[in-house]
């Protein structure tokens, strides 16, 4: 019988920096980006899971947002290298999770998001865990929603 783990979502703050350095280079250089390249927004930073045990199925996310506001967590495929490759916009999985709470909405009621979605999206992650030992999301937040105001992560059934 296997036990439940649950796993946070950190901030990769160093790769973040890269991403916006990338940006700023761009900027100053007067370039465009890459054909199909996907750059970091100014609402947008860079989080991490990372896998001690790679054998797990997904069981839910534990979200929590303080205030109104929105944020979206979105999955990087197993081919990026971020010290060596730009993130191009095909590497981004589908779907994504959303995750918010609006304005008039009482302070204690639960964070609305779209189930199906989540549901999917969690159950991509266990099956990309058995590959890997980290994965990638980039987390945008809106409408009041800041990274001081969430707290993400999710539960998986460890199945050894």
């Amino acid at each position: 019988m296997g036990s439940e783990t649950e796993l946070s979502f950190a901030e990769d703050l160093q790769l973040a920096e890269v991403m916006r350095l990338r940006v700023q280079s761009l900027q100053q250089k007067g370039q465009k980006r890459q054909d199909g390249e996907r750059l970091l927004l100014p609402h947008e930073s860079v989080y991490r899971l990372d896998f001690s045990q790679q054998d797990l199925s997904f069981l839910r996310w534990n979200t929590s947002l303080r205030g109104t506001g929105r944020f979206t967590v979105t999955g990087i495929c197993q081919l990026w290298t971020p010290d060596l490759t730009n993130l191009m916009t095909r590497q981004l999985l589908e779907p994504i999770g959303q995750f918010w709470r609006n304005a008039g909405d009482a302070e204690d009621s639960p964070i609305k998001c779209l189930e199906a979605d989540i549901q999917e999206f969690g159950e991509r992650i266990a099956e990309l865990a058995k590959v890997r030992k980290v994965m990638y999301f980039l987390f945008a937040f809106k409408e009041g929603a800041t990274k001081e105001k969430i707290s993400c992560s999710l539960t998986f059934h460890k199945n050894h």
